[in-house]
């Protein structure tokens, strides 16, 4: 606490020297450099399998300060994490999803890092303001994000479209007979009818907010999680008549055959995989950079790569904007000033380290050389980036910071001038058409009954959906098994 009292002290002592003209400290001496940081992130960094040694190597040489990576498994991070937590041996700094970022944040667990921020460099560098204030709890800062949240967009097959017929959905009729279209008929031309489905999802239902975007358009206005509406008081959306509308187009399109029938169990990579072999033909998924991956990874496996990312149909509205994950440091981090600066505002410093960040370590991930990679030429000088370790015939996009959705600028980006034309596309008609998604903020009872709460909602979406029972079965099962018990208690306490 005394560090922190000497940082706003010297921070004000630079202001008055700064209004008599006098050139203040710079604050590197006035925060201590870490020898040591420990991180816990997930696989929107590069894996072990992806030049992660490298990756660590690389920011080691920037800063001289000794970076201990944590990074289980990306689909088992949050458990592991929250076994960590639970154990008490808390690393520096955390990545977190929005849920996480808000119950970590009212358990103590993060660092305020409020006053840093307003003190930093950083804050003049970032040019989307609204994305650090969507992050702000109660006026506290506990988490920076170093882009947009971004979100889902629906994809669908040009040839498919074309092969059955069909225009661009833009309502639900459209939509699902779109799906019909691709279930029963021979939308990929082989000659079979009935050997493709429409659609697949990493799940009927997200694991975080906003919960609905790989299957936006059976939801619509349906939010299966707490919101607060119109009226500025807050609600639990799977409690209200939408939801059971929702369940019923999930349920009906699903016993047609229409959603793929390994949905409730699908990773996304197993959704990619599909979707590259042709099985399905709409696949909502993240706009941007994205679209350029789906459409090199289609070309890869000889298929058409021409992909429509179609505005939201019109009972949908809008698609949603997720709160972008934050980088957050720890109440048991002995140098919180410090990691801040040396960590989280240096991957935003419009230089090497953010270069680092955006798109990986030269010789592993990118490139100048003049080479072939992929079965595309260039020549001496001309940047490039590298084939994928893991999937070969493919080549790397980014690291974890997307250029195009970074808060604050890369100074002298190579790819600048060419982001993928299907990229600008999906990013351009994603902003268009989407709303930021609400920041819950966690509450004593939020804390209490919340996971069981949505480990009950997730039950009853899978039995309604995969296993035949009624929406009204569902709903009384879900009353019965105290669901409306919990969520009353935690939209009381949300709205106290």
């Amino acid at each position: 606490m005394e560090k922190r009292k000497l940082m706003a002290l010297a921070s004000s002592a630079a202001m008055v020297m700064a209004s008599m003209g006098i050139a203040p400290a710079v604050m590197a001496d006035e925060v201590e450099k870490p020898e040591k940081i420990t991180v816990m992130f997930d696989g929107t960094v590069f894996t072990q399998e992806n030049g992660q040694a490298e990756f660590e190597a690389r920011w080691e040489e920037l800063t001289g300060i000794d970076l201990q990576i944590i990074q289980p498994d990306h689909s088992q991070y949050y458990d592991v994490l929250g076994q960590t937590i639970a154990g008490g041996d808390w690393p520096d700094v955390v990545l977190l999803g929005s849920t996480y970022y808000a119950s970590y944040a009212a358990e103590g667990v993060l660092w305020d890092m409020t006053e840093a921020y307003d003190n930093s460099e950083l804050k003049d560098r970032i040019t989307d303001q609204s994305v650090i204030d969507g992050l702000k709890i109660d006026g506290s800062l506990y988490g920076i994000s170093p882009a947009r949240g971004n979100g889902c967009i629906t994809y669908v097959k040009k040839a498919w479209l074309d092969n059955c017929g069909l225009e661009v959905p833009t309502t639900y009729d459209e939509y699902l007979a779109m799906l019909e279209a691709f279930t029963t008929g021979d939308p990929d031309g082989n000659g079979v009818d009935g050997d493709t489905y429409g659609v697949s999802s990493a799940g009927l239902i997200g694991t975080e907010a906003p919960y609905t975007n790989y299957l936006p358009e059976f939801y619509q206005d349906a939010y299966p999680s707490f919101y607060k509406n119109d009226e500025g008081v807050w609600v639990d959306g799977f409690t209200e008549d939408s939801m059971k509308d929702a369940l019923e187009r999930l349920k009906s399109a699903y016993e047609a055959g229409y959603i793929d029938k390994e949905s409730l169990t699908n990773a996304t990579s197993d959704c990619r995989t599909k979707f590259y072999e042709d099985k399905f033909g709409v696949f909502t998924y993240w706009a941007g950079t994205w679209a350029t991956n789906l459409k090199t990874n289609l070309e890869a496996n000889g298929l058409d790569s021409e992909l429509v990312a179609i505005p939201p149909i019109e009972e949908l509205g809008a698609y949603t904007e997720r709160v972008a994950p934050a980088w957050c440091i720890t109440e048991a981090c002995s140098n919180p000033e410090g990691v801040y600066k040396y960590f989280i505002e240096s991957m935003l410093d419009g230089g090497d380290m953010q270069f680092l960040w955006t798109y990986g370590v030269e010789g592993v991930h990118w490139s100048t050389a003049a080479e072939e990679v992929c079965g595309v030429t260039y020549e001496e000088g001309q940047f490039h980036m590298l084939e994928n370790r893991e999937k070969e015939g493919t080549v790397y996009t980014k690291n974890h910071i997307d250029p195009m959705l970074a808060v604050a600028p890369l100074e002298n980006d190579p790819k600048a001038d060419a982001v993928a034309e299907e990229a600008k596309v999906s990013a351009e008609t994603f902003q268009e058409h989407s709303k930021m998604a609400q920041l819950v903020v966690s509450t004593d009872e939020m804390a209490e009954y919340n996971g069981d709460l949505t480990t009950l909602k997730n039950e009853v979406i899978a039995k309604v959906v995969t296993q035949g029972m009624s929406v009204e079965d569902g709903m009384a099962y879900f009353d019965q098994q105290g669901g409306n018990n919990w969520s009353q208690k935690i939209v009381d306490s949300l709205n106290n």
